[in-house]
């Protein structure tokens, strides 16, 4: 079995992963802040995350994955100032913050579920750890990690010596940068220091009892409580997206390892950014994209799941509509491929491809190299019986469904008795009724190919083009 090797953020080293016990592998996700529909560029993330889960048990580990659900302490504003996320989206949508961090949870798990991303094992709200926050703080505190001041209490970044470790940030060099938040808040020590609990004001809606009065824990501190609490104070890997490396995750450490005096996470894994059309997502150009506005114009979930697997984690992608077009098309065709297979997908496989696939993908999760094998498996002369079952073998990491080839098609009964009415013609040597059946198809949808192992379908999806974008100040 090839090493499996990952990129940790921390060393910015590819290395050889060893996980602190035995054949049980440690992880936390950090998870959505359930205060909208999460993006495609978020899910790409959880895709990631999904795929290193995935590998590690194909390598045989026992993985324990925790991620949390942030319904409470996410401002506007990374930097401690601007109003709570979920104020804002329960404001935006005339409901309560409850009921939005209910409605926006389960949306979440709707999408992550049709993208085939497998549940975490213990999936954990912030707002059901708040005792667990308040005593991390004390212990900071005791430490003289932390102290208070008039809206609530900071973790003192230059008691942390290594603090900008994991970012490679300078704290000189964020003293410069961030007068505008000295103005806000002239009380902190350093413009870096962040909060663990902010005093709340009288009709702030989520506030709790504290030692230092009502309120509730700043976002960052949800993490290191629960993390700690369910995988110790110590544990293998953390992942997110590359704009959490900089604030989120540089405080995450800095709040576990001063109130433990123990290393955090051992590695850090971060997934890079997609783009829309070569730039970042934004609301004010229309581009900020959900899978239920994929859904609608005739893309599938597992369409979007392909798509991302056309660049390594590490690497931007460009989201375009062209480009997604493409990956339905390639997930469409492989799925008519395997549908025609024969064999039921066990049995013997191919010990040659199967262990390509997983030297590739040990390296550092490269699933665009892994696609490439699967695509070279499936045009070679192997048997069929031996294909079907090392690329299900293959589907314990990619997830596609290629034991359900056919439903992810949705191929109708009429159609496929149409198809069996054509072969049956064919064999007939009936040309007239077989090119009327052709058409009937293609009118469908479903388009066919003749060739000397028979004949082979795949779907042509009708998608709708996106609306184009209000112009910028157009009213809603």
């Amino acid at each position: 079995m090839p090493p499996l090797k990952l990129y940790n953020t921390l060393t910015r080293k590819v290395e050889e992963f060893q996980p602190l016990y035995d054949n049980e592998v440690r992880m936390y996700t950090c998870g959505p802040t359930v205060y909208d529909y999460a993006h495609i560029g978020n899910l790409r993330t959880y895709i990631f995350e999904d795929v290193l889960r995935r590998t590690l048990e194909y390598n045989g580990y026992r993985v324990i994955h925790v991620m949390n659900i942030t319904d409470v302490g996410h401002l506007t504003s990374d930097a401690d100032f601007g109003e709570d996320k979920m104020l804002v989206g329960a404001r935006r949508a005339r409901m309560t913050v409850w009921e939005i961090a209910q409605m926006y949870t389960e949306a979440f798990f709707r999408d992550i579920h049709k993208l085939n991303i497998k549940d975490p094992t213990i999936v954990c709200k912030a707002t059901d750890h708040i005792p667990e926050m308040i005593a991390l703080i004390q212990r900071l505190i005791e430490r003289g990690h932390a102290y208070q001041i008039s809206d609530g209490v900071y973790y003192d970044v230059t008691t942390f010596p290594e603090y900008g470790k994991l970012s490679r940030l300078d704290l000189q060099e964020q003293q410069v940068g961030a007068r505008e938040e000295v103005k806000v808040n002239p009380e902190k020590r350093h413009p870096a220091d962040f909060a663990l609990w902010k005093i709340a004001e009288p009709e702030h809606i989520m506030q709790w009892d504290s030692p230092w009065g009502r309120g509730y824990p700043g976002w960052h501190i949800e993490c290191s409580a629960m993390s700690m609490k369910y995988l110790g104070e110590t544990f293998d890997i953390h992942c997110g997206g590359v704009d959490h490396i900089p604030i989120h995750h540089e405080n995450e450490i800095a709040q576990s390892e001063g109130a433990t005096g123990k290393p955090f996470v051992r590695y850090w894994l971060h997934g890079e950014f997609l783009l829309v059309d070569g730039g970042k997502m934004s609301k004010s150009l229309g581009n900020v994209y959900t899978l239920s506005d994929l859904e609608a114009r005739g893309f599938t979930p597992l369409g979007y799941r392909y798509f991302c697997y056309s660049a390594h984690y590490r690497s931007k992608l460009n989201f375009t509509w062209d480009a997604m077009k493409a990956a339905q098309a390639g997930l469409d065709h492989l799925h008519s491929l395997i549908v025609q297979m024969e064999g039921d997908g066990t049995g013997e496989l191919s010990e040659e491809y199967r262990a390509r696939f997983h030297e590739a993908i040990n390296d550092d999760l490269n699933v665009p190299a892994a696609m490439a094998i699967v695509w070279e498996l499936v045009k070679s002369e192997l048997p069929d019986p031996v294909k079907k079952a090392t690329l299900f073998n293959m589907d314990q990491v990619l997830a596609l469904r290629f034991d359900r080839a056919r439903e992810e098609l949705d191929l109708p009964p009429d159609l496929e008795e149409k198809l069996r009415e054509r072969q049956a013609a064919r064999a007939a040597r009936n040309w007239a009724v077989a090119d009327r059946i052709r058409e009937e198809l293609a009118a469908q949808g479903i388009e066919l190919e003749d060739t000397k192992q028979g004949t082979r379908w795949r779907r042509k999806r009708f998608y709708r083009e996106p609306a184009p974008a209000a112009p910028a100040g157009a009213p809603a």
